[in-house]
């Protein structure tokens, strides 16, 4: 069982950072393998729209930093996603790495119910950290992410969402936190 964790924060310890680590540590002591990438200490582009991925290319043609990253994300069981919310999605630094996963994705994949390029039945987690108080505000984040991974055929995903937190290590005082981490990194390496 292998687990890639992408951290989107531009604080490589912070409070997402935090959680992901809680959750690498639950996986890894019940015998799983995990990758975590801070992708802000990487040099990447956004997808650049050039359709090479669907014009001959099964792989995103771009030759930077999340070449490998994806690579990792491709041959994993699971896939962890943790960024904190920014303007009401999530970081830059990950929508610009989730835009790339565009490359998993068959020529006409809108059109066919085969259109992953990806084993399908991965399991995917997201962990969201937010400093607005307000459990309404931008809790359509997860759905929207968990809507276009199913078409790469995870599995419907696991949400752990850390509400009104914005000072530095105050996820670990929110022991529903890590508890949350904990169970995620259970189900993922139960398959589930």
């Amino acid at each position: 069982m292998k687990i890639v964790c992408l951290l989107g924060s531009p604080r490589k310890e912070g409070n997402s950072a935090s959680v992901v680590a809680r959750l690498a540590q639950k996986a890894q002591a019940l015998g799983a393998e995990v990758e975590t990438i801070y992708l802000n200490g990487l040099s990447y582009r956004g997808c650049q729209a050039c359709y090479a991925c669907k014009n001959g290319s099964e792989v995103c043609v771009l030759k930077d930093d999340l070449a490998p990253v994806l690579e990792a994300v491709r041959t994993a069981d699971a896939l962890v996603l943790a960024s904190p919310v920014y303007y009401g999605d999530v970081s830059a630094q990950l929508k610009a790495c989730i835009d790339r996963s565009f490359c998993f994705l068959k020529p006409e994949y809108y059109a066919r119910p085969d259109c992953s390029r990806l084993e399908p039945g991965k399991g995917l987690a997201m962990i969201l950290i937010q400093g607005h108080p307000d459990e309404q505000s931008f809790a359509d984040i997860y759905e929207r992410y968990n809507f276009f991974f199913t078409w790469y055929g995870y599995r419907p995903g696991h949400l752990l969402r850390g509400i009104g937190i914005s000072e530095r290590s105050d996820v670990t005082k929110r022991d529903y936190l890590m508890e949350g981490a904990d169970r995620i990194a259970e189900q993922l390496v139960a398959g589930q």
